[in-house]
């Protein structure tokens, strides 16, 4: 199984810098195992039934972004921040540009009254403590960072004040991560009224996105790649509540490969799950045996990611590849403020 295998040629004109408008607007491509139908999302209500499970991933982004300066005896170096995870003792690891012109102990300060010193570095990234905690902390970030904007939209434009609503979903609860949920950010609280009125139950689990669903997998023989961790909890209701339906042949569809990673690694046994927490490293590719998820809704996915193998190892390579041709030919938007596809294998 070589990385070639799920390269494809997309177009630069697809590529989404902007959400579509109002969320539940966006294009949706279902795909059974024979059959491929354009919809939009609100028709989402046409295809999922009573009893179904739609599993959400609860986290909210952080504006994880900064952009501060160092003061050495008066001479002022620009610095730019990006938060990726928090450490058990409080600090923060994070990306410093430039590294080299902060020396370990010195204080990068930042707008709101935030500040952050350097506590030390290793293999490129920063550890940093804050001067504020807690509630305080999250103020004054709110006040001073931009949202972390995925590569291939940054490389395009700025972050502005409408992405701190745009890049979050609307039953975001959790703060912690840095990349969102962006098969989530369909919904809005019309279409979620929608389906629940007509039975669809929604279970909430959190799993906190990294920056390194971003890296590109760098090695020839996929099966060798080295998955990034990320934290995540999956609550005892939740467990209950997807146990329940899987008991009684009602489908569970993740919201989003970051949910479906997140049951899956929580599985105790086919159709069961438990309560769970902690990192996961989880990495799906085809001839992963799914043992809780019946389906997936998600966003297109980068060339060469990841990404592309959990969806492949889901519905098979073959029908994938004809999926995203399909999605291509009708010019739907990809990446994480594109469309979306609903998968049923």
């Amino acid at each position: 199984m070589n990385l070639s295998d799920f390269d494809f040629d997309l177009p630069e004109q697809l590529i989404a810098t902007r959400p579509a408008v109002p969320r539940s607007a966006s294009k949706l491509l279902v795909a059974t195992a024979d059959r491929i139908e354009d919809r939009v999302a609100t028709d989402l209500i046409e295809y999922l039934r009573a009893g179904d499970v739609l599993v959400l991933n609860d986290t909210k982004v952080i504006p994880a972004r900064l952009f501060g300066h160092r003061d050495r005896d008066g001479n002022i170096s620009k610095i730019e921040v990006t938060l990726l995870s928090p450490t058990s003792d409080g600090t923060w690891r994070a990306l410093l540009k430039p590294l080299r012109k902060v020396r370990d102990g010195e204080v990068i300060i930042f707008a709101a009254g935030l500040e952050a010193t350097l506590l030390s570095r290793d293999d490129g990234q920063a550890v940093l403590g804050f001067n504020l905690e807690g509630q305080a902390f999250d103020d004054a970030l709110s006040l001073a960072g931009q949202m972390p904007l995925p590569p291939y939209i940054a490389a395009k434009r700025a972050a502005d004040e409408q992405d701190k609503i745009d890049y979050q979903t609307v039953f975001a609860k959790t703060s912690g991560a840095v990349a969102a949920p962006t098969a989530s950010l369909h919904f809005d609280a019309e279409l979620l009224s929608e389906l629940a009125q007509v039975g669809v139950e929604f279970a909430h689990v959190t799993l906190h996105v990294g920056a390194g669903t971003f890296l590109p997998v760098k090695v020839e023989d996929v099966k060798t790649h080295k998955m990034h961790a990320e934290w995540g909890q999956v609550s005892e209701r939740a467990a209950i509540q997807i146990n329940a339906a899987k008991a009684a042949g009602r489908r569970v569809i993740p919201v989003g490969t970051t949910a479906l990673r997140l049951i899956e690694s929580a599985a105790t046994a086919p159709g069961k799950i438990g309560p769970w927490q902690g990192e996961t490293d989880i990495f799906i590719y085809p001839g992963f045996t799914f043992q809780i998820a019946d389906a997936l809704m998600t966003n297109f996915h980068l060339p060469k990611s990841t990404l592309m193998m959990l969806v492949s190892a889901l519905m098979g390579q073959e029908r994938v590849r004809r999926i995203y041709d399909h999605a291509i030919a009708q010019d739907y938007r990809f990446f994480s403020y594109g469309d979306s596809s609903l998968l049923l294998p």
